[in-house]
Formats: C-alpha cells, structure tokens, sequence
C-alpha cells in the first residue's frame, strides 16, 4: 500500500504536534501547516494561515493528499476572548477554506478537532453526542458552526468527514492557560498554588496523545456512521480529586482550592465515550495519573 500523506492544521499545536508526530513514527507523510510555524525551528512545519485561501490551495495541489486533520483554530474559550471576530474568522472561515480543498481535490477523509465546549452547560449525565447543544462561549459558538459546516458538506458533498468533540486537553506542549499545568509548574518551582474556586468543581481531561490517537482512528476507520463523537480521558474528577493525583507525583505540591465553579468555564457532566468505543475502537491509553507524570518529567527536563 503506498504511503498516505496528510494535510495537518494547527500542527504546531498540542493537538496537532501529537497528530504529526504520531502519524511520521507509523510512515506516513504529513504536511503540517501553521501560522505560528517559525517557532518550531526543524524546518518541517509550513507557514500558512487558514484564511489564507491562496496558499491552502497551492499546497493542496503540490500533494497528493489523503486527508485533512483540521487541529487548526483558536484552541480553547480562553484564547482570544477579547477578539471575538478574530475567532470567528480563523475557527469558522479557516474550517470553510479547508473543507473546500477536501471537496475539491475528493479526499478520502475529513477529520475535524471540535470540542466538548459545543454543549454548552449540561444538564446531566453521562453525556452523549445527541443531546441538545447550547454553547455559552463565541468560542464554543465556533466549533459548533464549524461542526455544522463538516456535516452539511459530508451531507451535500458526500464528503467522508466527522468531528471529534475533545474535552480538556492537556500536555507538556500546551502553552495556553491550563490549571493542571499551573498545580505542576508550581509544585515544581516549589511555589503553593491558591484558586478562589474550585474544590467540587468537575472537569474531564484528556492527554495530547489520546486525543491525537483518537483522531488518526477517524482517519483510519472503514466507515463513520454518525457526525460527532466525544473523545475524553476515563477519568471525571474535581479538581480537589486532581491535585491529589498532583501530590502523588509531587509530594511538595501545596494546592488549594475555594468553593464554586469556574467562573470561566461551563458546569459539565461526565462525556460518554461509548459510540467512540464502538466505532474508532478508542480507549484512553493515557492515565490521569500518568499524564501528570509525564507531564512533570518533561517539564524538568525543559528547564
């Protein structure tokens, strides 16, 4: 069989890096895109914004292209939040412009990285991917239009395409705002870490490499027989219950947690995983426990 190659967005990202990476350690060919490309520095990550039509297509056509892996987007409620439009612009015109390569040029998959913030606060769970969907975010608001573009074009287009709804996604490459991130750099910098919030408040994590696993079993799966799929770690926790798991690999960790929820980030119930379990044969490999772990061990290597 000959080597696929994939078109990889956002593939300087937590997300996107795991995908690229995982993807060459198996033999496939991937271009990886990137408007932040100039930091990565091995010269295999390609400067290209998602609004940038021109340049999309112009690479598009100087590969033979398997598939699209969309990680490209503002990742997360908590970036540009003061630049709604901007959001808009990159989460869903950005979405658009590569959907239309993937119609174009037929491709044989169409793998979207969505998120769990299209729900919106749930009222219940366990949480399955039919359930009504009021997001409370812009951000949330855009992956659930580009969302609704990947299926209108599967639909009308008969592209082959999916969305995977990620829930919090950790790692030692994320760069944006990230508590568990916070509780371990702390721990390690000997410093204690106070939240005024927090203590019963829920949250569902899921480490870069599962969440890039899932992704390439869209890739690789024979046939999707429903839209969107919820993609999480096992583990749905408070994050008192998470600072503990932080103890167990930093002794020194002193964290501490207020009462009441995030004020930024919505009230969620556990995700259920199971139509992703049926379908892409996805099991978290990745242990809360042990992602924090690694987590810590590569942040100390670092420094």
């Amino acid at each position: 069989m000959s080597t696929r190659v994939h078109l990889v967005t956002g593939a300087g990202g937590l997300v996107g890096r795991a995908v690229t990476d995982q993807l060459r350690a198996r033999g496939d060919r991937v271009i990886g895109i990137d408007r932040m490309a100039s930091g990565e520095g091995d010269g295999r990550i390609i400067d290209c914004d998602l609004r940038d039509t021109h340049r999309l297509h112009q690479l598009a056509y100087a590969h033979d292209l398997d598939t699209i892996i969309h990680c490209g987007a503002h990742s997360g409620p908590m970036v540009a939040r003061d630049n709604p439009y901007d959001l808009v612009s990159v989460n869903v015109i950005g979405t658009a412009n590569v959907l239309e390569i993937a119609r174009v040029r037929r491709l044989r998959r169409f793998v979207n990285c969505s998120s769990v913030s299209v729900y919106g606060a749930t009222v219940a769970g366990p949480v399955v991917e039919n359930v009504p969907l009021h997001p409370s975010t812009v951000y949330g608001a855009t992956k659930l239009a580009a969302e609704y573009l990947v299926t209108a074009y599967a639909k009308e287009h008969r592209l082959a395409a999916v969305s995977l709804r990620l829930s919090w996604v950790y790692g030692p490459n994320r760069t944006t705002n990230c508590l568990l991130r916070r509780m371990v750099d702390d721990a390690i910098e000997g410093k204690p870490t106070r939240v005024d919030w927090g203590a019963g408040f829920h949250r569902q994590y899921i480490h870069a490499d599962d969440a890039a696993a899932a992704l390439i079993a869209a890739v690789d799966a024979a046939s999707i027989d429903q839209h969107a799929y919820n993609i999480t770690g096992d583990t749905y926790q408070t994050l008192t219950e998470t600072a503990e798991l932080v103890r167990r690999v930093l002794p020194q960790a002193d964290i501490r947690f207020g009462e009441g929820n995030d004020p930024g980030d919505d009230v969620q119930h556990r995700f259920d995983i199971t139509a992703a379990r049926r379908d892409l044969d996805y099991v978290p490999a990745i242990s809360l426990e042990e992602g924090i772990r690694r987590f810590a061990e590569t942040i100390k290597e670092q420094r």
